[in-house]
């Protein structure tokens, strides 16, 4: 079986395997006061050119966004997402748990707009109803689209005019700067964000997300909060340590540019076939429609996500590829879609 179904099946990638090995029998201090945390914490702050943020590490996406949360919102404050957004589709109901409404915008791409932002808000408008006060961008999207630079600067625009905090979702942040279509580098997150973080788990690590808090209101108590949530990790050093690697010689990038690679070249022979995008992704998620009976034969070989069931027995796909996949898979799934049919 071949899987296509998501980008943090695979253990790790080999240079953080051999650097947890070679550390095993270290003794370090707890809770991310090691000299792992310390090193990677800086990795950051150069990357960003952003000397004063605080960075954290937190073991998965979904404790990052309700950490986050419920650290920078007051308990009458609401979040302004996608209705694709991972805090409103796949986290059970976390952020409504900790006592902070979601309050979504009909999207077709994924992706927020400030027109959009500003309906949400003048939705909102007096005591009787929650106040949004945070945006919440995914990037890359849950339908794997990018925000471009412009498009971030055009939403920082509205967040100041709002007078509300921009927070980003960076689960597949190396996917999303991997990109041809997106523009944005290690800098203009830090410049154009409140907060956000950089995704792990789904690109090499074995675990965790570095969370960077670059705006000074929002940094505060953040540790307290973390503590209460349950976020703090008596082992931080094995996350510090894995991101001290992935930031080393650009390694994160690489890895990320692999995955978008497999899945361009997934989509260009989707395309030649005569295949239909149910998204139009440039990053390693690609959305395909597929007829049923081929999504059912797909099936006994390969290992994918069915996403959505359309009209006249035809299936939204998802394929997604990691930094591990192998580029005869992607042939082989290739060759297996020209033999069943696409259409």
């Amino acid at each position: 079986m071949i899987s296509f179904r998501n980008d943090y099946s695979e253990g790790a990638c080999p240079e953080i395997l051999e650097a947890l090995a070679g550390e095993n029998f270290i003794q370090n201090p707890g809770y991310g006061m090691d000299k792992h945390c310390f090193a990677a914490q800086q990795q950051i702050r150069q990357l960003c050119a952003c000397p004063k943020a605080q960075v954290h590490f937190l073991v998965g996406g979904t404790p990052c966004n309700l950490i986050a949360i419920t650290a920078f919102l007051r308990p009458h404050q609401a979040v302004i997402a996608a209705e694709t957004g991972h805090v409103a589709v796949h986290e059970t109901g976390a952020i409504e748990g900790a006592g902070h409404k979601v309050c979504t915008a009909p999207v077709s791409d994924g992706k927020l707009t400030p027109d959009l932002i500003r309906a949400v808000v003048a939705a909102h408008p007096d005591e009787h109803m929650v106040q949004p006060k945070m945006v919440y961008l995914s990037n890359s999207t849950e339908l794997g689209t990018v925000y471009t630079k412009q498009e971030l600067l055009e939403i920082r625009e509205v967040c100041n005019q709002l007078g509300l905090w921009l927070y980003l979702d960076g689960a597949r942040l190396g996917s999303a700067l991997t990109s041809a279509d997106c523009g944005l580098d290690w800098k203009d997150l830090a410049e154009l964000t409140d907060a956000f973080y950089i995704g792990g788990t789904k690109n090499g690590a074995l675990f965790g997300e570095a969370m960077v808090v670059v705006n000074p209101a929002l940094q505060p108590d953040f540790r307290y909060i973390e503590k209460q949530r349950g976020g703090m990790l008596a082992k931080g050093w094995l996350i510090g340590l894995q991101f001290e690697v992935l930031l080393k010689d650009g390694l994160y990038l690489r890895l990320a540019s692999h995955a978008n690679q497999m899945a361009a070249r997934l989509k260009q022979g989707f395309v030649e076939l005569g295949g239909a995008l149910f998204a139009d992704s440039s990053t390693n998620q690609q959305f395909f429609i597929l007829p049923q009976a081929t999504v059912e034969r797909l099936e006994q070989a390969y290992s994918f996500e069915v996403w959505q069931k359309l009209p006249q027995e035809r299936t939204a796909v998802r394929f997604v590829c990691s930094w591990a996949t192998r580029p005869e898979w992607v042939e082989a799934l290739l060759s297996d879609l020209a033999r069943l049919g696409v259409v």
